[in-house]
């Protein structure tokens, strides 16, 4: 097993019981890694919970489905172009199409079935939401080339993995841009923060093969840009919130999530291999945290 599943993927025992090419698949799509759909799927329950409209649990439920997919298929186009590029980093060259385990032709089909649960997804939404959800594809498609020609691709991806958030208000109302463009602003910044922390794990090898990141861009600063990153986050959540609801009791409810950034920052250890990854994968509460925040900011007084 240690030969075919990722070291940090999440479910080694699971991943491993399936069939060799169920297997792969799987791995191609990260399936073994559920952060990343998380990471995904957070932001557009923002976008749900702060429009209002209540709870809305069967539009989360498909864009739960469509973040799973639609990530899936995101993993599946990044690993066919940068097959070279991953075979020379440890962490990523036993990824399928890397290792040459899986064809691009397969990985190509698999993209395209991944793509169809997406479009099953979008068909779920009016047209204001399903065009708005089409304006990301170009990001998409450009995201993978952005660490050849800029030292923050994590700045793009913080557009790409956000978009969710464009998504779910448009779904349910078609106004308050002001509020939507300063939480999404700090969306990206809560993404360059915590891929920074994700790219920490390459450093090295990212250095040797020519890849570029904010992690190697920040230096002996990381710790630092990461704690900016994320006090930007929140300063413009918060200014979301004013802007929507100008009463000093609704920025009380970011404070669980600064605390939860701010408790990654204060002890984060770039020396220790399982560290980052650990602190990385915590976000999954923080975007659970944010969520909770806009329910009750948007729904206070519902």
């Amino acid at each position: 097993m240690s030969e075919q599943v990722v070291p940090d993927s999440e479910h080694k025992g699971l991943v491993a019981r399936l069939p060799q090419l169920p297997r792969d698949l799987a791995l191609l799509a990260r399936f073994d890694r559920p952060i990343g759909w998380w990471l995904l799927f957070w932001p557009c329950v923002f976008g749900v919970w702060l429009a209002g409209a209540g709870a809305q649990w069967a539009l989360l439920g498909w864009l739960l489905a469509g973040s799973i997919a639609m990530r899936g298929a995101g993993c599946v186009y990044n690993d066919i172009v940068d097959a070279d590029l991953d075979r020379q980093v440890a962490r990523t060259a036993l990824r399928p199409v890397a290792s040459g385990r899986v064809s691009k032709r397969t990985a190509w089909g698999w993209l395209i079935a991944l793509c169809l649960v997406g479009l099953v997804v979008l068909l779920q939404l009016r047209l204001e939401a399903q065009i708005v959800a089409l304006g990301s594809l170009a990001l998409v498609a450009a995201y993978p080339f952005m660490k050849r020609i800029t030292w923050w691709p994590q700045a793009w991806l913080g557009m790409v993995f956000n978009w969710g958030l464009l998504v779910g208000w448009t779904q349910l109302r078609w106004d308050n841009w002001e509020v939507l463009a300063a939480l999404y602003a700090g969306c990206i910044c809560w993404v360059i923060g915590y891929d920074t922390i994700y790219a920490l794990q390459d450093r090295e090898d990212d250095a040797m093969v020519g890849i570029r990141s904010s992690a190697l861009a920040m230096g002996a600063r990381v710790q630092a840009g990461i704690a900016g990153f994320y006090a930007a986050a929140v300063g413009l959540w918060a200014l979301g919130f004013w802007l929507y609801r100008a009463d000093p009791l609704a920025l009380l409810a970011l404070l669980p999530v600064a605390g939860h950034l701010a408790w990654q920052v204060a002890t984060l250890d770039a020396d220790d291999p399982a560290n980052p990854l650990a602190r990385f994968r915590a976000n999954r509460w923080a975007g659970a945290l944010m969520a909770a925040a806009c329910f009750v900011v948007g729904n206070a007084g519902a």
